[in-house]
């Protein structure tokens, strides 16, 4: 294995007059635009942030039920020890990749395109595009599943649905991404996330940990038959990829202040140990506590004052549509720069751009949201169809082929390894995920109130 330490290298900031062709050997060309978006801005502290604030968004109160249940203690831990390692060092070969050839790849297509070709670079934008669209579904469904924790506290006449909760936080999806004109605009944004993130991971924790202290003792048992044990399995494996990746790392690493390589690296090594502590002790508390009974929301497992559980919830709800903004940014900077929406946010034109074209992307993923609102199984075909080729089979393919003169036997077959692995993972996944959602889809209707 070769050792992926930051470096450091100094490439020009992304950019420069109309569109860039860029060549790789005797690959097509690849027109490249120039970003509408601001990129070269950020410390690795708050590019940190970003990373972090994907990791401890309120999927963190799911994977309890995605990941421990369908796997247990032994196989939990271990999954989700060696899926933040793997993921850690697949994160660093992107990183590394960053400027290649002299020049910034602020765009995980553009890296892809001047590797292999312009074929490679429309196939990952279509991958990425799949996997950000999704986990923005996810989002949305998680933030309608706070709101209706936060009413069914109070209210038990059933009389606003799940579809109803999501609709509402679609809305507030769109209108903070008409606030909010590119990532590098969050900034206080990622605090604000942080003291969401940690209200609703304490509260689930504390809640857990009491809950757990008073229970007789759980079943731990792995549920289902057979053959249902290994679809869950193969599932659960999705998830835990699905945790730590952005498939974005490029789009993050464009934001960053030079030397953007060993800052990058610093913002990872960030994520990967302070970030992670929090969702560690969440999923291990809620499986602690209730076992393989445990939900696929925490928060509706954990029992306390209303109050108290009404506050984490509405702390998911709108962290949920901070983090949305995060991984729905590739898609606005796409549309931006090929409209030239550029200049003051608040410019009319700019302004309606987003209202219109923003607002009309949510509403797809809102719509989406509402008719399939299965978390768990979106976790799952999220890491099967696009985390796994975008950060573990395209992450050491492309590194390979950057980096062939300068690498061994052992470090070419190593990384061929981690190809075939990954892609044998990967269809495994993807046929389990879609017979979950399949299953799903039998004992719920569309628009169902879960």
């Amino acid at each position: 294995m070769e050792a992926v330490n930051g470096g450091g290298g100094g490439g020009g900031d992304g950019g420069g007059g109309g569109k860039e062709s860029m060549r790789n050997g005797d690959h097509s060309c690849v027109d490249i635009p120039e970003t509408a978006h601001q990129i070269s801005s950020d410390s690795w502290f708050q590019v940190g942030f970003v990373l972090t604030t994907g990791i401890n968004s309120a999927y963190v109160l799911g994977y309890s039920g995605a990941v421990m249940v369908p796997l247990g203690w032994v196989a939990g831990i271990v999954g989700l020890i060696l899926a933040t390692g793997i993921s850690l060092y697949a994160n660093a070969l992107i990183a590394k990749l960053h400027e290649l050839g002299g020049r910034r790849h602020i765009r995980y297509r553009d890296l892809a395109g001047y590797v292999y070709g312009r074929k490679a670079y429309s196939i990952t934008w279509a991958l990425q595009y799949v996997n950000l669209f999704m986990i923005n579904t996810g989002y949305i469904i998680l933030a309608g599943s706070a709101l209706k924790a936060v009413y069914v506290l109070f209210r038990d006449d059933h009389a606003l649905k799940l579809p109803h909760c999501i609709a509402i936080a679609g809305f507030v999806c769109a209108l903070f991404a008409i606030c909010i004109p590119h990532l590098s605009a969050l900034r206080i944004w990622l605090g604000v996330s942080t003291v969401f993130s940690m209200i609703y991971i304490a509260v689930a924790f504390v809640l857990s940990i009491r809950d757990g202290s008073k229970a007789p003792p759980r079943d731990y048992s792995i549920p289902g038959t057979s053959t249902s044990k290994i679809f869950t399995t193969i599932g659960a494996a999705a998830s835990l990829v699905f945790a730590f990746n952005t498939g974005m790392l490029p789009e993050i690493q464009a934001t960053i202040r030079q030397p953007v390589v060993s800052n990058m690296m610093k913002a990872l090594y960030f994520q990967f140990t302070v970030g992670v502590l929090p969702l560690y002790a969440v999923a291990f508390a809620g499986y602690w506590a209730y076992g393989s009974s445990t939900s696929a929301y925490l928060l509706s497992s954990v029992n306390g004052p209303a109050w108290v559980k009404a506050l984490a919830n509405v702390s998911a709800f709108l962290q949920s549509v901070i983090a949305l903004h995060i991984f729905a940014s590739p898609m606005y900077e796409f549309v931006d720069t090929k409209f030239g929406i550029k200049g003051s946010p608040l410019a009319i034109r700019n302004l309606s751009f987003r209202i219109g074209v923003r607002g009309g992307y949510l509403v797809i993923n809102t719509l989406v949201a509402a008719m399939l609102p299965f978390l768990g199984d979106f976790m799952s075909l999220t890491g099967a169809i696009s985390t796994f080729p975008l950060t573990f089979i395209l992450a050491n393919h492309m590194y390979l082929i950057a980096k062939r003169n300068k690498l061994n036997s052992l470090q070419k077959l190593w990384h061929w390894f981690n190809v075939l692995f990954f892609g044998c993972m990967s269809i495994a996944a993807a046929i389990s995920a879609l017979r979950l959602i399949a299953v799903d889809s039998k004992t719920y209707h569309a628009f169902a109130d879960l």
